[in-house]
């Protein structure tokens, strides 16, 4: 077994750590901003509500589990991540560790002549004479301003994971072909992907002339979207495909793709509809070129939409320990919460896969049209018949 199979063995068994652990950690590194009094319990409707709330956003840092000692004393288990701004006085890096896990704007961090504060999970630089944030009458900082962030975020940090594990695992891939036609190791697992991504999605939507030209961008969104997907159910927390701008950048990818892609006849359908009166052509512009728009705004908010909701049905669902207490006891409300935890995150799984087949799938078929050709020879098969091809589909998807 060559060395990239070997990484990936060991990542794919600290995964399956990871998920074991699932139910011993949690995973919002931005509570303590809604934690309640008592002891830095969460025991309220409305602090579960929060806590579901600020575990969907991105976070400067992680964070496993916290616990009260015998002191009375918070104590938080987690890793830092670098903060990198880039304010009035020029570039500033740190830890985010300097923030003692505060979001609520009460710890100040001098760095490089600013002063910086977190609160709600975003990093502020206070005036030059400002020792202490302030708000106005709608609980706004008055006296602070965002400066630029460059941060490694959760987000990011787990972004740079899921390429790291792209990168090994299409490693290991094309290295087991160089010695045998048929993959061995971790690879034999990624190879029937592969191929399902070329023969199901991207060969009938985009036709066998042109498919292999974009075969890399629909490779790359489809296991881009599935690792991080899966990455989000550890119990590191990570909601990267839950971010809007996450989603709203691989939609525009896809964009750019087909409209720098798109041949004439692509143009002529959105500018000049043929066979149609020329009344109806003028009035269907604003429709198609509206249509242009509308494609990346379903592929981005569907994405997000559905990762969204099933990360907070999950985390609802696993709150029942706590608002089903009086009427099961804690025995029987626990057991409620982990079997539907346990049914819905299987079912997530399934999820974290449709997901992403859904976006690949959507983008090749944008792509397709924008490629499909129309004044060819369609090919025929051993009987005469003609074979279906991209533009057909176009004809049938329009």
């Amino acid at each position: 077994m060559n060395i990239a199979s070997k990484y990936i063995s060991r990542v794919a068994l600290l995964i399956i750590l990871t998920f074991s652990l699932q139910g011993f950690s949690m995973s919002d590194p931005e509570k303590e901003a809604h934690v309640e009094a008592t002891e830095g319990k969460i025991n309220t409707k409305e602090g579960i509500d929060n806590y579901i709330k600020h575990h969907l956003k991105d976070s400067h840092d992680f964070h496993l589990y916290s616990y009260t000692n015998d002191a009375g004393e918070t104590k938080h288990i987690g890793f830092p991540l670098p903060v990198i701004l880039w304010s009035s006085n020029g570039l500033v890096t740190f830890m985010s560790s300097e923030f003692h896990h505060d979001d609520n704007g009460q710890v100040i961090v001098n760095r490089g002549g600013s002063k910086f504060t977190k609160l709600h999970s975003v990093i502020y630089e206070l005036d030059a004479n400002a020792t202490a944030i302030s708000f106005d009458e709608h609980h706004h900082p008055e006296n602070a301003h965002k400066p630029l962030d460059f941060s490694i975020t959760k987000s990011v940090f787990g972004m740079l994971l899921a390429g790291l594990l792209m990168i090994l695992g299409f490693r290991a891939l094309a290295s087991g072909y160089k010695k045998s036609p048929i993959p061995t190791g971790f690879a034999r697992v990624l190879e029937p992907l592969v191929l399902y991504v070329r023969d199901e999605i991207a060969r009938p939507n985009i036709g066998e002339k042109h498919y292999r030209k974009f075969m890399g961008f629909l490779l790359t969104v489809f296991f881009f979207i599935w690792v991080l997907n899966l990455l989000g159910l550890t119990p590191l927390g990570f909601n990267v495909t839950g971010q809007i701008a996450v989603t709203v950048c691989l939609a525009l990818f896809t964009f750019l793709i087909v409209q720098f892609n798109g041949n004439k006849e692509y143009w002529k359908h959105i500018f000049w509809m043929p066979g149609v009166p020329v009344l109806m052509k003028i009035a269907l512009i604003p429709v198609e070129l509206l249509g242009i728009l509308t494609k990346p705004f379903s592929l981005f908010v569907r994405l997000f939409a559905n990762i969204t909701a099933g990360h907070s049905v999950v985390m609802g669902i696993a709150a029942l320990m706590i608002l089903l207490k009086a009427q099961f006891g804690t025995v029987g409300a626990t057991g409620i919460s982990v079997f539907l935890t346990l049914f819905l995150t299987v079912i997530e799984l399934l999820v974290a896969f449709l997901q992403a087949y859904i976006f690949t799938m959507l983008s090749s078929l944008f792509i397709g049209m924008a490629v499909a050709e129309h004044d060819h020879e369609h090919q025929h098969d051993a009987h005469g018949h003609e074979v279906a091809d991209t533009e057909d589909v176009r004809a049938d998807f329009i």
